[in-house]
């Protein structure tokens, strides 16, 4: 595929490192890491202590975390290449 001014295989690994962004993202939202918190950071409610050993790093309780997996997080899409083009949906 001609890239204009980009090398061979710049399309290819923006389109890899995307999928990879994206791969990292959703599992940072599964697995989370540090410490578990005793309150939900989003309701203040407590944490129970066996969601807090199942889930290390929990940081929500249930009833928002699953609010949030239903809402989900809006977030912009990447503009990896800067041109007018890449911007065009």
């Amino acid at each position: 595929m001609a890239g204009g001014w980009t090398r061979d295989g710049a399309v290819s690994e923006q389109i890899e490192a995307s999928i990879e962004d994206e791969l990292a993202r959703m599992k940072s939202r599964r697995y989370p890491r540090g410490e578990s918190l005793s309150q939900c950071a989003d309701c203040d409610d407590p944490i129970p202590e066996a969601r807090r050993q199942a889930v290390p790093g929990v940081k929500l309780c249930i009833d928002c975390a699953a609010e949030r997996d239903r809402t989900g997080p809006s977030r912009p899409g990447v503009n990896r290449r800067g041109s007018k083009d890449s911007q065009l949906k």
